[in-house]
């Protein structure tokens, strides 16, 4: 007897440091819902150290995937998504750190995405780093980016029906059910 399908609410929020496992975790819920798969990946490769970061996930991922490469504009993707299919949006803080770098408008970007997250008809599994448990950053940026993770964290956590933190490659259920 196979693994029972997974049926996921709209949004789940995958949360976690680095390197703690949740993009695995998170693929593998995505698996389990026995979907089709789209990846909105918002990684740049900017340099060689990224570009084989980005390799070793898609190696780990495997086939079956469609992949959006979408680093700040995610409404598109999210809105041209079908109701059959789940989107796993990999991940939240490379979005925003993406949007610092360019000085976009953190509010207005953060609306959009909220609310393309509201609309879109397929699921979505956000994965985001939680950033807050570390000591206080020595530099004004990191210090502002470090406020601005934790407050989308809060935004997609308040809005997702399913919200599990990730520590060691264990997942920890923190709001809904994971069945």
């Amino acid at each position: 007897m196979g693994a029972r399908v997974l049926d996921l609410p709209e949004l789940t929020l995958i949360l976690g440091g680095a390197a703690s496992g949740k993009s695995a975790f998170a693929e593998a819920l995505v698996l389990r819902t026995g979907r089709a798969r789209a990846y909105l990946a918002t990684a740049q490769m900017f340099d060689d150290e990224m570009r084989a970061k980005v390799v070793r996930h898609q190696t780990m991922r495997g086939g079956g995937w469609r992949t959006i490469e979408a680093p700040l504009d995610l409404t598109p993707a999210l809105t041209a998504a079908r109701a059959d299919e789940v989107v796993l949006l990999d991940c939240a803080t490379m979005w925003l750190s993406n949007h610092m770098l360019t000085e976009t408008d953190l509010p207005e970007a953060e609306t959009a995405l909220i609310t393309a997250l509201a609309s879109c008809a397929a699921p979505v599994v956000v994965v985001s780093n939680e950033v807050g448990l570390s000591v206080v950053p020595e530099n004004a940026l990191a210090r502002r980016f470090r406020e601005a993770q934790g407050q989308l964290n809060q935004r997609l956590a308040a809005r997702a029906g399913l919200v599990v933190n990730v520590i060691a490659g264990l997942p920890q259920v923190l709001k809904g059910r994971l069945e």
